[in-house]
């Protein structure tokens, strides 16, 4: 299994020391603004960046390390992480460096072992950018550093906010961009292309749930051109029922946008390794919230999932056992699984959501 079992973070953002956060299948963070799930989504950014040898640039455009590690560096000396999968581990801790940037102090892997024992390994030291991804192809501990590397890079951090005339949603995408939903969903014409003749089940599928919420909806039109340049490019038109007339994208609500975006990646057929969204309920009707869990809870199923929210309506599907309650406790991010069993009596006469409206269930919802 490549699904995060549990999570160590310190130093990082709000984050001072997070340890052995367990994950389950399906996560769902809630708090206040400000209390550090947006950080916490951050974090899955950073490190999906490091393992692909982009941290120095990563870290850049977030301002630098001063920016990056809790309340700048004369506060906190090191930035580090302890990622665990099952019988296997990543770690790694990271120092400001002269230039505001990050250098590795310790990178190592972890396997718990068979026949042959533990492999326990410091695969780098004094190194700028990671070198696990070349650790995964030769060496002592490669088939570990390779499944730790499959399961970080498999993550997928998906932000569909920006539904902006000149959002790449919108736009056209190459046809052969298609192996994987982008995070911004820029190459959902193609991805879609590709279901529709690769997967049409589930094509249909997602055609159906996009139905519900948006009842006018009939289908999707795509239909490659060929440039000068012989490169197929697609767009995501679209027809209402009982037309035949291509739509434009901006003819869409953003709200309707967004729910395909979501749909298309909770119901891909080969889902990342943990699929990660950021206030997925923003822009959407009530009923596409409500629709939005179901798909969540059944994404939760076949991949990892963690979503933060502060919705009510959205947190009425899940259970108190799938929360992770964020809370700032002396400016810093603290966060809490709940037990359901210590909330069954408030359970017979109110809903999660409520609950959370009251703050019973700690992290109290921004008003």
């Amino acid at each position: 299994m490549s699904a995060i079992r549990t999570l160590s973070i310190s130093g990082f953002k709000s984050i001072r020391n997070m340890d052995r956060l367990y994950l389950s299948g399906l996560n769902v963070l809630i708090g206040a603004n400000g209390a550090g799930k947006s950080n916490f989504v951050s974090y899955f950014r950073m490190l999906s960046e490091l393992v692909e040898g982009r941290l120095q640039v990563w870290a850049s455009k977030q301002g630098g390390a001063d920016r990056i590690l809790s309340y700048g560096v004369k506060e906190t000396s090191s930035l580090s992480t302890l990622v665990r999968f099952g019988d296997n581990e990543y770690e790694l801790v990271l120092e400001p460096n002269a230039d505001d940037g990050f250098t590795f102090t310790k990178e190592r892997i972890y396997f718990k072992g068979g026949h042959f024992g533990p492999t326990d390994k410091i695969i780098g030291t004094g190194h700028s950018e990671a070198k696990l991804k070349e650790r995964s192809k030769s060496g002592v501990g490669a088939s570990v550093a390779q499944f730790c590397y499959d399961a970080i890079s498999g993550w997928k951090v998906y932000h569909f906010h920006d539904t902006s005339d000149t959002a790449g949603v919108k736009r056209l995408c190459a046809v052969h961009d298609n192996d994987f939903l982008r995070m911004d969903a820029s190459n959902l014409a193609a991805f879609l292309y590709r279901l529709q003749s690769e997967e049409p089940d589930v094509y249909s599928q997602i055609r159906k749930t996009v139905r519900l919420a948006v009842p006018f909806f009939d289908d999707f039109v795509l239909k490659p051109i060929t440039l000068p340049t012989d490169e197929q490019q697609v767009r995501l038109l679209w027809k209402q029922q009982d037309s035949d007339y291509a739509l434009w994208p901006s003819q869409l609500s953003d709200g309707s946008i967004r729910f395909i975006c979501l749909v298309t990646a909770l119901m891909q057929p080969r889902p990342p390794s943990t699929i990660i969204i950021d206030e997925p309920e923003l822009g959407l009707h009530p009923y596409a919230i409500t629709l939005l869990g179901a798909l969540v809870r059944s994404a939760a199923k076949r991949t990892q999932v963690i979503i933060s929210t502060q919705s009510v309506p959205l947190l009425n599907e899940f259970e108190i056992d799938d929360l992770v309650v964020v809370e700032r406790e002396q400016g810093a991010s603290v966060f809490k699984r709940l037990d359901e069993s210590d909330f069954e009596r408030w359970l017979e006469d109110y809903t999660v959501g409520e609950l959370w409206e009251k703050n019973v269930l700690g992290g109290r919802p921004s008003r």
